[in-house]
């Protein structure tokens, strides 16, 4: 192992740098990575743990670290305000687009090549080898000048795998690492801290196992009903025995901490670390429905957690100067109209908090990316419901950063897509520390015709000139920010771009690309009066104590959400609690 692995991770980096390896290779690499990690697994000393951490963080890499890293080396080439930083900052970028645009046009020549006789299209195959030698002739130009003027630039942009000893020294005071690996046969721990022995542990859990836990406790929280009776028990039971057998045992490192910095792994990635209790515990419905939830012994009462798709994305970011917020530095997109009566019923109002919807005399559930309804066949932009709370949580979030309403959010026929394209132009959204969008999140196949994920705006049926209405993965990609937040309040931002892709992947990272240094996504789909209420209050506990962060932010908030009265209906009765996780967990912080 120690002579081969160096080979072919080698090979393996060429491949991740131009996207060009198979799936079958791999496959190949994590199934001899994995049997390594087993090997050093068993000698059980610390050299050995190290280098499992090490090479766990290699086998656990992916788009969304690469992205994240790229977006870091820019910034960090521009750090320093320099009018030649500025221009080294916009060579990096064109130079990872200049990749990204050759790893497309690689992408269909393959495809071409694997279609039939009759259908492999020579003409367009040499255009397109044509497109990708000049792609890599401009590629390799921007490399070599950006070497002689940044020598340090290569080694941000592609780093080396993060070492245990480098990721302790990029914790800060208050902050304990919690790693995770899940493989074919059994999982891997590895917790620290700024100072102390670190842990590593194997657990007796492997893929299938992890994956069949999560899938039962995500039935509670993504369970596909509009009614509150309808919606599961949280699995308490199942939940705990997690806690049990994966952060548990490292307890002695992260008690201590304030702060959890996460690095999930495979299903783990689908459920945040916040909702697991760290004692057994029972629940009655409670009066009302879901109160009972409240004297659950969740993490989140101890710790504030945010997450990392990578140890080496952690120590990136880290190598990057903090920033003070700037003037206007918030802009918020919401409210949006998704057809021409929802158009014209706007004159008639203005953006107003959701109240409790009913249907037969019992509470609805409301959810931000919600489906028409069952049996529904074929789905438009149209038949998305209207979100008018959006624009109450907008506001409120303006007024807690200081904002100009009138400049800084973007409501209704002011929420479109077209809209995002003119700032970014006119590089007013790189100007925004901030940037928000609380709408509807889409996954592929949400409405017709769409294969990729999205963020819903406003429908070119309410306003002709909006643009298409929908804020596409590939459009992000195109984005130009140096945003220190992107908060995605609505649905399913975490998931994967398909079945089996890895969490994060999609609209994740597409911004991360875009320049965030962190996002707020959610794992399931938000109810939208308690998501308005999560992220309002979040904002004003940041703004009441600005020291702070994010993390903990967003904690303080999910408290106050879960001991609240609850959800307010006809005549200020209280129909139900939102102390059941559905409501105040599915959102997580990602990046720094």
């Amino acid at each position: 192992f120690e002579a081969s692995v160096p080979i072919l991770l080698a090979q393996a980096r060429d491949d991740a740098e131009s996207e060009t390896g198979s799936l079958r290779k791999q496959r190949y690499l994590v199934f001899v990575l994995e049997a390594w990690l087993r090997a050093l697994a068993t000698t059980g000393d610390a050299v050995a743990a190290a280098e499992a951490f090490r090479i766990a963080d290699i086998a656990r890499g992916s788009m969304v670290q690469r992205a994240l890293t790229a977006a870091a080396a820019r910034a960090a080439a521009s750090d320093g305000g320099a009018s030649a930083d500025a221009e080294l900052s916009a060579m990096a970028r064109q130079e990872q687009d200049a990749q990204r645009r050759l790893n497309g046009l690689s992408a269909l020549l393959t495809q071409l090549l694997a279609a039939p006789p009759g259908e492999q299209l020579p003409q367009v195959q040499e255009a397109l080898r044509r497109d990708i030698a000049a792609a890599m002739n401009e590629r390799d130009a921007l490399r070599k000048a950006i070497a002689l003027r940044f020598p340090d630039y290569a080694s941000l942009v592609r780093p080396q795998p993060a070492t245990l000893a480098a990721t302790r020294a990029a914790l800060r005071p208050g902050e304990a690492l919690l790693a995770f690996y899940v493989s074919e046969r059994e999982s891997y721990v590895w917790a620290a801290a700024p100072t102390g022995t670190p842990h590593f542990s194997r657990v007796p859990l492997g893929r299938e196992d992890v994956a069949g836990t999560v899938r039962q406790l995500r039935r509670a929280l993504d369970a596909g009903v509009d009614s509150i009776d309808a919606l599961p028990p949280f699995d308490l039971a199942a939940a705990h025995a997690l806690y049990a057998r994966f952060v548990a045992p490292a307890e002695d490192v992260w008690r201590e901490a304030a702060t959890l910095v996460v690095v999930p792994h495979g299903d783990l990635a689908q459920l945040p670390l916040s909702l697991l209790p760290t004692a057994t515990a029972t629940h009655g419905r409670g009066d009302p429905p879901f109160a009972g939830y409240r004297q659950v012994p969740w993490l989140l009462r101890t710790h504030a957690v945010q997450q990392l798709p990578s140890a080496t994305a952690l120590v990136s970011l880290r190598r990057l100067a903090p920033r003070a917020a700037v003037s206007g530095s918030f802009v918020g997109f919401g409210d949006p109209l998704f057809s021409a009566q929802q158009a014209a019923a706007a004159s008639d109002r203005a953006s107003a908090a959701a109240t409790v919807v009913h249907r037969g005399g019992r509470p609805r559930l409301m959810l931000r990316g919600q489906a028409p309804g069952a049996g529904v066949e074929s789905v438009t932009l149209a038949q998305l419901p209207p979100l008018p709370d959006t624009g109450v949580e907008l506001r409120a979030i303006a007024a807690s950063l200081q904002a100009d309403p009138r400049k800084d959010v973007f409501l209704r026929r002011e929420a479109t897509e077209r809209r995002v394209h003119e700032m970014d132009r006119a590089r007013e959204l790189a100007r925004r520390r901030v940037v928000m969008f609380a709408t509807h999140g889409l996954v592929p196949g949400d409405i017709d015709g769409l294969t990729q994920p999205a963020l819903a705006l406003t429908s070119p049926a309410a306003v002709p000139e909006a643009g298409d209405g929908l804020l596409t993965m590939d459009e992000v990609l195109g984005l130009r920010l140096d945003a220190d937040w992107v908060v995605l309040s609505a649905c399913n931002t975490a998931a994967g771009e398909g079945a089996g892709a890895e969490a994060l992947s999609g609209l994740g990272r597409a911004f991360f690309y875009a320049g965030a240094r962190a996002l707020l996504v959610s794992d399931w789909p938000v109810e939208t009066t308690s998501a308005r209420q999560l992220m309002t209050g979040m904002f004003a506990q940041l703004a009441a104590d600005p020291s702070l962060s994010k993390a903990q932010a967003l904690r303080r908030s999910m408290l106050a959400l879960i001991d609240s009265p609850g959800a307010t209906g006809p005549g200020g009765r209280i129909e139900f609690s939102y102390a059941h996780p559905l409501f105040w967990a599915p959102f997580v912080v990602v990046g720094d």
